[in-house]
């Protein structure tokens, strides 16, 4: 059920415990995460626009050569993302791990951040599984321990991207083990997807900008990957779901909340090839 309202004033507000105490009832799956969409084209289809627009914005993160990756000779030898209300690992699986060194995973739910810490651990003894396609879901790089994902449990209203373990519990490091200069370096990206909701307007805004001052270097990005609803006519609209309770935002009020934060949208995509019937999922690249 969800309640539709044009008046910021009339807006319920997210509830932490509530929204937590949802997402405990959902299988910690590709298909739980995903709303019953993870068996079908969605998961892939979602993977690539996010790898897709990321590298497009910073082409040196490319692993192979191309037309878009730059010509460097003093190109760093590492790169962080962090990966805030990840789920399964799900993003740090199929889109991070392809770009990026090393990924700190945050998740609030403890199903959810158990089957990802079962899964990079797996990955990093070579227990891979397969799909019912062929494709193996080994995490890319854990096993060579060319790559790291450091595991932290706790909620976003609370965390700071620049203490990562402050307000957190750290459950665990799998792969690469970076020295204290790499894992205290600020990150190149904060990748933020279908969590943003359970933020109210007032916690959104201090988490952007606690994320602003974690950013490594002037082309670090924060990208915020979520779903919008539709505008009240020429003023930003929100839509409250009382199943769990969450926010799903307009455009235009993802974009006041990003300029309230002193971020400016340097790049925003909708990403297509998305089942019919949900909300339209756009991308936004924020510095």
């Amino acid at each position: 059920m969800s309640i539709v309202t044009n008046s910021a004033a009339d807006i319920p507000e997210p509830d932490l415990e509530d929204g937590i105490g949802y997402w405990e009832t959902q299988p910690a799956s590709l298909d739980g995460v995903l709303g019953g969409f993870g068996s079908g084209s969605l998961p892939r289809v979602d993977a690539l626009g996010s790898r897709q627009f990321l590298l497009n914005l910073l082409p040196e993160l490319s692993t192979v050569p191309s037309a878009l990756r730059p010509l460097e000779t003093n190109k760093p030898t590492r790169n962080r993302a962090l990966d805030v209300g990840a789920g399964i690992g799900r993003v740090t699986a199929d889109v991070l791990l392809h770009l990026t060194s090393d990924v700190v995973l945050l998740e609030p739910v403890e199903g959810f951040i158990n089957e990802a810490l079962a899964c990079g651990e797996a990955s990093a003894n070579l227990v891979v599984s397969a799909d019912e396609n062929g494709y193996k879901t080994g995490w890319k790089g854990i096993s060579d321990k060319s790559k790291s994902v450091t595991f932290l449990q706790g909620p976003l209203q609370s965390f700071d991207p620049s203490q990562p373990t402050e307000s957190t519990k750290l459950l665990g490091r799998i792969g690469f083990s970076p020295t204290e200069d790499q894992a205290e370096s600020g990150f190149d990206v904060i990748w933020c997807q279908w969590c943003l909701g359970h933020l109210s307007d007032i916690d959104l805004v201090a988490f952007l900008k606690r994320s602003r001052n974690a950013l490594g270097g002037p082309k670090s990005l924060i990208v915020v990957k979520e779903n919008l609803c539709s505008e009240h006519g020429d003023e930003p609209r929100t839509v409250f779901d009382e199943q769990d309770s969450s926010l799903t935002r307009s455009d235009k009020a993802f974009k006041k909340l990003f300029k309230d934060a002193g971020l400016s949208v340097v790049r925003e995509q909708i990403q297509h090839g998305l089942p019919e019937g949900l909300y339209p999922v756009k991308m936004f690249a924020l510095r």
